[in-house]
């Protein structure tokens, strides 16, 4: 529900701020008031297209800002919104969120939810759960094929749950589909590959390399080069480790064991703790010797092992110089070709599989479609039904609505299906498309109806109507406002509308009104009526007779008939 709109420097409206009560508002006030920039500013805060002109004459930017109240809404709607606001890092509070639209006088737009700056799109499918406007205009959505269809679908919610089967099983066909056109378009060219990719890899395997081989490889080399100098040091090293009268000079193992013996037998705890540490240390050192021994035990004396590791290293380059710069990379990339390979079977018996299970997937496809095509002409029969009966308490006694539902063969993304209104002008009559049946006042008295039926289980969404009651007065308008009544017993329901029958079964009057000024821009402002402001505004309405007491006195019988009504309704 929007809870309050505020419009700054938006054509001639200098500063507004409205609130918003539950319930039917409506918006009145002489043409050209700017009735039009309230609706422009709710559009933009819907997310739709800015343009600069509508930025008032004279200011550097136009800005609107709208609180929304979402907590009314139903829980998977509500849930919906509170997971987009988080997905920005907006701000909630109270179930509240505050959505602002700037647009500058060189076309500049910014757009913010909760706090936080998001695109025009972001803001539009936000706000596409709270708020939905009918303008003057959006009666040609009407005629759209994809438009009937979605309205169609809204009516019964096991569509929507066969209609996302059916986009799992199609999505399944497409993909099998298109992978047994690409081989076999494409067989010649993938038998191609095929023989390069095993071709490399059993120049691959032939070589069998390990991770990280080039680089072990890299050092072994260098030490089978250098193998004279490292068994000359190693030896010497553990010499003066191990053996005694090495150049008349005890070896250092038995030093420590000398060391170690003398302050063994002392007394002093000092000493005993020194003698430990160099117990400690002899053993570290007997480690040591048992690794250089290990070591040049490893030492190669064979003088052909290194050109065994060259020859090795030679074979590796080779590998490393066509797939990869390292073995790890070329390991890799033999990893990839094998996934590769899998994809470029083109055997007559991968081909014959690929095309029974597409045409397995086109058969359940096919059946799916079938039970949403089915689940659609059970909607229609009751969306036809339901509809025609509000058109009928809409000056529309003889109309009705005729909805065709033709199965096709391709599968589309919604089904196979198109789907058509058709208006049949009496009963009995021949039912013919909406474009060409329907004057543009029925069409928006059908518009209405649609949304009166396809609302009944909608709550808390905000509905604004411009002007539905164009083309049409009389006993149609006060139909019309009846109508309205009884939706906005649901949703919040917001109409531009000059027709005093509607105007009276509203809970909440506001009326443009504007200032002219000689040496300034035209301004207007808004204004929430009281009940004599409403007696006096829908005097004025009723061909200009504010000013009789026949006038007054007629928009006082309006007031009260529609006040019982709505009091009825309530009940």
């Amino acid at each position: 529900m929007l809870v309050e709109l505020s419009i700054e420097n938006l054509g001639v409206l200098p500063r507004a701020t409205a609130s918003w009560s539950p319930g039917l508002t409506v918006l009145t006030g002489e043409t050209g008031a700017g009735k039009t920039f309230l609706l422009s500013g709710l559009k933009l805060i819907q997310g739709t297209r800015a343009e600069s002109s509508r930025v008032r004459e004279g200011q550097s930017r136009a800005f609107v800002e709208g609180i929304f109240d979402f907590s009314e809404l139903e829980d998977a709607d509500r849930a919906a919104i509170k997971a987009a606001i988080d997905d920005v890092g907006g701000d909630i509070e109270n179930e509240e969120v505050v959505v602002s639209r700037s647009v500058s006088s060189k076309g500049r737009s910014r757009a913010h939810v909760g706090g936080r700056t998001v695109t025009a799109g972001r803001l539009a499918e936000l706000v596409d759960n709270l708020l939905v406007i009918h303008g003057q205009n959006d009666q040609l959505h009407l005629l759209s094929s994809d438009q009937q269809r979605d309205a169609l679908d809204s009516i019964d919610p096991e569509i929507a749950r066969i209609k996302a089967d059916y986009q799992v099983y199609r999505d399944h066909w497409r993909s099998v589909t298109r992978e047994l056109t690409r081989r076999q378009e494409h067989r010649r060219e993938m038998a191609q590959e095929e023989d390069r990719l095993r071709f490399a890899l059993d120049e691959i395997d032939a070589v069998n390399p390990s991770p990280h081989e080039d680089d072990l490889l890299i050092e072994k080399i260098k030490r089978l080069q250098d193998v004279d100098s490292l068994r000359d040091s190693a030896s010497r090293a553990f010499q003066m480790l191990t053996s005694d009268d090495v150049d008349d000079v005890s070896s250092a193992t038995d030093l420590l064991g000398q060391a170690q013996s003398a302050l063994s037998v002392s007394p002093d705890p000092q000493l005993s703790r020194l003698g430990a540490q160099i117990q400690s240390a002899a053993e570290q050192l007997a480690e040591v010797s048992s690794d250089l021994a290990r070591y040049l035990g490893d030492l190669s004396s064979d003088p052909g092992e290194l050109d065994a590791a060259l020859q090795r290293q030679a074979k590796l380059n080779d590998l490393t110089r066509k797939y990869a710069s390292t073995i790890d990379g070329v390991l890799q990339w033999r990893d990839q070709a094998c996934e590769r390979l899998e994809g470029l079977d083109t055997s007559t018996e991968t081909i014959e599989k690929l095309a029974q299970q597409a045409e397995e997937a086109g058969i359940k496809t096919r059946q799916c479609a079938d039970k949403l095509t089915a689940a659609r002409r059970r909607a229609a029969v009751k969306l036809e039904s339901a509809v025609t009966e509000e058109m009928r308490g809409l000056a529309m006694p003889t109309s009705s609505l005729d909805i065709a539902v033709t199965t096709g063969t391709i599968f589309r993304k919604d089904g196979t299906d198109e789907v058509e209104f058709r208006l049949r002008s009496f009963d009995g009559g021949e039912p013919r498309p909406l474009i060409q049946a329907a004057s543009g006042g029925e069409l928006s008295r059908i518009m209405l109806a649609l949304e009166v039926v396809l609302s009944a289980e909608r709550r808390g969404t905000t509905i604004v109507f411009d002007e539905v009651d164009a083309g049409v007065g009389g006993r149609a308008g006060v139909e019309i406002g009846r109508r309205l009544m009884r939706l906005s017993r649901r949703c919040q329901v917001i109409v531009v509308t000059h027709l005093p029958q509607v105007a009276a079964f509203a809970d909440q009057h506001l009326v443009v009104t504007k200032t002219i000024d000689t040496s300034i821009a035209a301004t207007s402002g808004v204004k929430n009526l009281t009940t004599d402001e409403r007696v006096e505004e829908l005097a004025r309405m009723l061909a200009g007779l504010d000013h009789t007491d026949t006038g007054r006195a007629h928009a006082t019988e309006l007031l009260a008939t529609a006040a019982r009504e709505r009091a009825a309704e309530s009940v």
